[in-house]
């Protein structure tokens, strides 16, 4: 039977996934929203529309000039935009994850900026003083952040170091009088230009001493910011360099301790998520809106595009994918809220599979809209553009996903006693291009056994086909991950390729487990007869993960890589593509 009996805050479902286990009480039953919180995102939610409907045009000459005026700046803080997930002694609202990832979710309905500028306060900018601060430090700052009379951002990227978080050189000595001086410059800061508070991180000691989080005040004397980016899609949001000459900076704004930034930075982009996630969703229910009424409406051929089976396919893809991505976001909102304890893997799942999700509705959807998709004067190029950089920012797919991969290859080869000394500590060194990894489980999981399988016996039995595949996988992804820790043992890290086929998996996996969970809660709530839609949704993903998870597999062991890496090799070092016809 599938694990159970763990304590709420004791293991990552996600990572028992490699050791063959389906940790069933965490991910069923479904969660759900209290209904307090409930009624109050309803009044939020109503705000909103009331607020960003019918401002398409609007927002279309925010994106072509780049900016987003400051009386716009002021209605939303006005709506209490900026105090989501600020607590209510402080003056915000309150919200949890899941209820913070669901207005994330409306804004975005409307415009990507808005979300981003809100987000980037939220989920990122002051997310480090929620989580880490003194009460003296939240006591003074979260009611401004709250108002909006300071906006936050989150300044960790530099120039050279992209992802890469273990290269940061911006440095802060400390004084005598145990403040501390700062020095250097930050890159692609959301909210850079309009912010009053930033979170920076700092190397404190030397070079390559560790970093340490710092509370710093755009009135500073020595804080300036850069212009504004010329971007190609988010282009309303303000986004800007900025650069600390010797700025002083009080004792008392160190956030988390010193020499523990890189605890806060990855606490701080774990937590933020489910915003992201919201956000990728709510982009999708749009995309899915116009898609829907763009192939009732256009003909073609004497009739409605809408008619034609390979529109169906797509606005049916469209749907599962928002339907399954809003599964494994909530979920993530609800292993934040309850207190779990190890969910890295899961909010970057999340992120993962969400921003992939939305990249590809909104391709469908233009392609739906056939010509007119391509012109500005229609939505679509604009919500593709917004939608490109979700893959990017706050760790890049690829980063993410090795880190998938290598964090539970690292909880999985400590089962794997045979191997474990060949793989000593390398788990706990950074990932290039990411920085370190987090914190771990400290308690062991069951050994995987080759007998057997786990079996969820919370499903209904019509769902059982459904629930058999995740079992079978499951067991199959273990058997996977054993067999690349024996053969490659610490050159592990270095096997991206394989890394990434462990990683889609468990995307698949996890996600399909989440959306099984929610059909399953809907099916005991309303009945089979109720519940069509859901089904064949469920059905849909999980067949076709099935297909993808099988194929994934087998290229563990046939496979193309090292063709594939001399080929690079190859046109790196000429610089280009060789070939021609004359």
């Amino acid at each position: 039977m599938a694990e159970k009996n763990r304590s709420a805050d004791s293991a990552s479902p996600a990572k028992s996934l490699f050791l063959g286990n389906i940790l069933e009480d965490t991910i069923f039953p479904f969660p759900k929203i209290g209904e307090e919180e409930r009624e109050t995102l309803k009044m939020v939610v109503e705000s909103i529309d009331k607020f960003m409907s019918g401002k398409e045009q609007t927002y279309r000459e925010y994106d072509n000039k780049g900016e987003q005026p400051q009386d716009y700046l002021t209605s939303i803080a006005e709506l209490g935009l900026f105090g989501l997930i600020i607590p209510e002694e402080y003056g915000g609202l309150g919200l949890s994850n899941s209820g913070y990832a669901r207005i994330i979710q409306q804004t975005s309905r409307y415009d990507a900026s808005t979300s981003l500028t809100i987000g980037a306060h939220s989920s990122i900018g002051m997310k480090a003083l929620l989580l880490f601060g003194t009460e003296a430090q939240k006591a003074k700052y979260l009611p401004k952040l709250s108002s909006g009379e300071m906006i936050a951002a989150f300044c960790l990227t530099e120039p050279g170091s992209g992802s890469d978080a273990a290269s940061i050189k911006t440095n802060a000595i400390k004084n005598s009088d145990g403040s501390w001086t700062l020095n250097g410059e930050k890159i692609w800061i959301t909210n850079g230009g309009t912010a009053g508070f930033y979170t920076v991180f700092a190397r404190t000691g030397s070079d390559h001493g560790k970093l340490t989080a710092f509370i710093v005040e755009r009135s500073w004397t020595g804080v300036s910011n850069g212009p504004k980016e010329d971007k190609m899609g988010i282009r309303a949001s303000c986004t800007t360099s900025v650069a600390f000459s010797n700025v002083k900076v009080p004792a008392e704004c160190v956030l988390g301790g010193e020499g523990n930034g890189f605890k806060v930075a990855m606490s701080v982009l774990n937590n933020g998520r489910t915003g992201l996630g919201g956000g990728c969703i709510g982009g999708m229910k749009r995309c899915i809106a116009l898609a829907a009424r763009q192939a009732k409406e256009r003909k073609q051929f004497g009739k409605s595009i809408a008619e034609f089976g390979l529109i169906k396919e797509k606005i049916a893809r469209m749907t599962v994918n928002c339907f399954s991505a809003e599964a494994v976001v909530a979920m993530v909102g609800h292993l934040i809220d309850s207190g779990h304890e190890d969910y890295s893997v899961e909010a970057a799942i999340s992120k993962v599979y969400a921003t992939e999700c939305l990249w590809n509705t909104a391709h469908e959807a233009l392609q739906i809209a056939g010509g007119n998709g391509f012109m500005k004067e229609f939505p679509y190029e604009m919500i593709v553009r917004d939608s490109r950089i979700n893959m990017i920012f706050e760790g890049t797919n690829e980063i993410l996903r090795l880190y998938i991969a290598l964090s539970g290859m690292k909880d999985a080869g400590e089962h794997l006693k045979d191997v474990a000394k060949k793989i000593g500590g390398i788990f706990n060194d950074p990932i290039k291009g990411f920085g370190v990894l987090s914190q771990y489980a400290t308690k062991r999981l069951t050994q995987l056994t080759p007998l057997g399988r786990d079996k969820i016996e919370s499903v209904d039995q019509s769902l059982r086909p459904d629930a058999i595949v995740y079992e079978q996988y499951t067991t199959e992804l273990a058997k996977a991950v054993e067999v690349i820790l024996r053969r490659h043992g610490k050159n592990v890290v270095e096997k991206q390729f394989a890394m990434k086929r462990i990683a889609d998996v468990v995307i698949d996996l996890f996600v399909g487990l989440c959306l099984l969970s929610r059909v399953n809660s809907l099916l005991k709530e309303r009945g089979a007869e109720k519940c069509k839609f859901e089904l064949s949704m469920l059905r849909i993903y999980t067949q076709a993960a099935k297909r993808r998870v099988n194929q994934t597999l087998r290229r563990v062991d046939i496979n193309e890589d090292e063709e594939m890496k001399a080929l690079s090799d190859f046109i790196v070092e000429g610089g280009g593509f060789p070939w021609d016809t004359i």
